[in-house]
């Protein structure tokens, strides 16, 4: 049985389309499994209060890659925080680097993935306003008890010793009428003298006397 050529020149058709249709369809299914930048996000967060950095991988082919981080300063340069390997998922690997980052600084990614990507996720990570430290209030300053100044002892007065008592001068004047008669006696000699004179006069009578009856009895 022979094939007419007209049906053999559709049969080629039908297969041209077929492998046409073959090679959109493995064209379209290996682009849905090719790595892009656009499924890496990075974010800075906070666990407790020590700030970290993620970066999610959502590639579905889960093709390796390498990521890392880059801190920028003020002055244009940068400082390396580090680098991991990711396979990402359908649903998201997320790995974390430990930053205590601070509030709005500027840090940038870098994706790596075979001869896939290799490319800085954008725009670059800024952090949020506030840091991860919560700020404690300030606590009222305590004033310290003032240690009270040693009171001075009041001084002891010194007794001054007085001046010993001057003994009083003699003098030759007569006590006042309030003295005793014993005082006044004893302070006026010439009343002694009188009396001893007056004894004399007395006994020199009395001689005289007896002398004079002696001499008349002896006359007689």
């Amino acid at each position: 049985m022979s094939v007419s050529p007209r049906i053999s020149a559709r049969a080629a058709r039908l297969a041209g389309v077929a492998a046409a249709a073959t090679a959109l369809t493995l064209g379209a299914a290996g682009s849905a499994l090719a790595c892009d930048i656009s499924e890496f996000s990075a974010a800075a967060t906070c666990t407790g209060e020590q700030g970290v950095i993620t970066v999610t991988d959502k590639d579905p082919s889960g093709v390796p890659a390498t990521v890392t981080v880059f801190r920028q300063t003020g002055d244009g340069a940068e400082k390396l925080i580090g680098s991991q390997e990711v396979k990402g998922s359908r649903e998201g690997t997320t790995i974390t680097f430990a930053e205590d980052w601070q509030p709005k600084a500027t840090y940038r990614v870098h994706v790596k993935a075979g001869d896939q990507v290799d490319a800085d996720i954008e725009p670059h990570l800024t952090t949020p306003d506030k840091g991860c430290k919560a700020d404690k209030p300030s606590e009222p300053a305590t004033p310290s008890p003032s240690t009270p100044a040693p009171s001075t002892p009041a001084e002891t007065a010194t007794p001054t010793p007085s001046a010993p008592a001057q003994p009083e001068e003699p003098t030759s004047e007569p006590s006042p009428a309030g003295d005793s008669n014993l005082a006044e006696t004893g302070s006026n000699s010439s009343t002694g003298l009188i009396a001893g004179l007056a004894a004399a006069f007395v006994a020199a009578g009395a001689g005289v006397m007896f002398a004079l009856r002696k001499r008349g009895s002896s006359r007689g």
